[in-house]
């Protein structure tokens, strides 16, 4: 059911993939209540970055996340989320907004080398600025939480060479063969792709 305010569309729990309090939050893109923003709805979309109350079963309220408005940080009681938003329903917005967003748990850029650059692009090949990753483990994070959403994502090694590369959730570069060589015979200076 969709219902719009103006040119803003208000998401309700058929919106979303799951909903309840037996999944996790974290790494997904969750809708808030309409009720609880000032706005009246028009900015339910968050990307959850954690908190106890953001696992499934939670004992504890808080669920942390960024807003795909504007990329504001935000806190929620885990009464307050509808569910986890239906992938399909994710506007081209809030995808270049969730593109730039670093994975959970990154480190600070200060004092941190970047080794790696992540881009998302949508199907009409818009894409925002790249994102900073300091490690291989960065990098495959942000893969993975940009590859459900994202028509394409790619990262790119420090000199801007493409490592890696997600079309539709399918891997295509580098092939499955390369890549199964990659992960078998990995030197300390190339990337490890798990």
């Amino acid at each position: 059911m969709e219902r719009q305010t103006g040119e803003k569309r208000i998401y309700t729990a058929e919106d979303c993939e799951e909903t309840g309090y037996g999944m996790s939050l974290t790494g997904k893109v969750i809708v808030v209540r309409p009720d609880v923003l000032s706005d009246g709805g028009g900015n339910q979309l968050y990307f959850c970055t954690g908190g106890r109350g953001a696992e499934a079963d939670p004992t504890g309220h808080v669920v942390s996340a960024v807003s795909l408005n504007h990329g504001e940080a935000a806190r929620f009681r885990r009464s307050q989320i509808l569910g986890t938003l239906n992938r399909k329903l994710l506007p081209e917005q809030a995808k270049l907004q969730l593109s730039q967003i670093r994975p959970i748990g990154a480190v600070p850029l200060e004092g941190h080398e970047v080794l790696y650059s992540g881009y998302s692009f949508l199907e009409d090949g818009r894409y925002a600025a790249g994102v900073w990753l300091c490690s291989e483990k960065e990098a495959m994070d942000y893969m993975e939480m940009q590859k459900p959403y994202q028509h394409r994502v790619m990262l790119c090694d420090r000199d801007d060479f493409c490592v890696m590369e997600v079309v539709a959730g399918e891997l295509v570069f580098p092939d499955e063969e390369t890549l199964q060589k990659m992960q078998g015979q990995a030197d300390p200076g190339s990337m490890e792709i798990t």
